[in-house]
């Protein structure tokens, strides 16, 4: 359970590089996806569900990492908030992504790109 727990949290490192790229080679797309966000009863409730998986993972698996109390601590962060999300009504969540994704032009959105990747790698570095 704990050897599953860790591969989760790899792939997920492995997400948040390839979102980096993403944003970084296609930031018109990226934008596209975040308006996505809590824009259908579907898509809300399937995004808060589904980052419960690697927050999930992050607190089964702390112990094997170099930080266990960091990725602990980012475990619970992850799924407190992700059960607040599911009390914030559909649409003020889509409308926080529609206003966010006007104020992140292209151009910023490739400068946060690094951010994701850096995370992304420090996750794998901290459980290899």
């Amino acid at each position: 359970m704990i050897q599953l727990a860790r591969y989760i949290v790899i792939l997920f490192a492995a997400f948040l590089i390839y979102v980096g790229f993403l944003m970084l080679l296609n930031p018109v797309k990226a934008r596209e996806y975040l308006r996505k966000a809590g824009s259908t009863n579907f898509i809300n409730y399937f995004e808060i569900t589904i980052r419960m998986i690697p927050a999930a993972g992050l607190i089964i698996s702390a112990e094997l990492s170099k930080f266990p109390e960091v990725f602990t601590l980012l475990g619970w962060f992850m799924i407190a908030t992700s059960f607040i999300l599911y009390f914030v009504p559909r649409r003020l969540h889509h409308h926080y992504a529609l206003w966010c994704a006007d104020i992140l032009k292209p151009a910023y959105i490739r400068l946060t790109a690094p951010f994701s990747m850096l995370f992304g790698c420090a996750i794998i570095y901290a459980f290899l």
